[in-house]
């Protein structure tokens, strides 16, 4: 494994719900064998409040929630990336900036739940629903021995990884 902490970026659209919920997962979960951070191709400038009501249920510092643009990642001086994780089908079908790194690069995608309309249970319902299986696929990653794997063999695990039941 690196000297680093394995660096993750998830991406989604609008940065607001799934991706910071995913931030949230891999950092808490990850028990300091992760940094994971989140960002929009065209971020809303504002975390979905259900989202960060589920990063906090799990300890997560909400206050490092923040919808941001990826292009904070792929200017100078930011991190270099183990792992780019879309988990919209939009960012995913997106020309991409140029990540420091040279991450692997995988897509586990998610039904966003602040498009659900309805009532707050049927609201609380569809984010519920995105945080657990999101929350699957962390744990399932969380438990993969990355430091014996080469390159091909995590990129194959990992992209594996999005066909879990969402």
């Amino acid at each position: 494994m690196n000297a680093h902490p394995y660096r993750i970026l998830v991406l989604c659209t609008g940065n607001s719900a799934r991706s910071v919920m995913a931030e949230a997962l891999f950092n808490v979960l990850g028990n300091g064998r992760f940094e994971a951070y989140s960002a929009g191709s065209r971020p809303s400038g504002r975390v979905q409040p259900m989202a960060a009501e589920l990063a906090a249920s799990i300890g997560y510092d909400t206050a490092r929630l923040r919808s941001k643009s990826w292009d904070e990642f792929s200017a100078p001086g930011a991190p270099a990336l183990d792992l780019v994780v879309t988990v919209c089908d939009n960012a995913a079908g997106e020309a991409c900036p140029v990540w420091y790194g040279a991450p692997v690069v995988a897509h586990w995608g998610v039904e966003d739940p602040a498009a659900v309309e309805g009532d707050e249970d049927t609201r609380r319902r569809a984010y519920a629903q995105a945080f657990a299986a999101l929350r699957r696929r962390v744990e399932r990653f969380a438990a993969l021995p990355l430091e014996t794997f080469d390159r091909a063999t995590a990129q194959r695990e990992i992209r594996d990884i999005g066909k879990i039941d969402g």
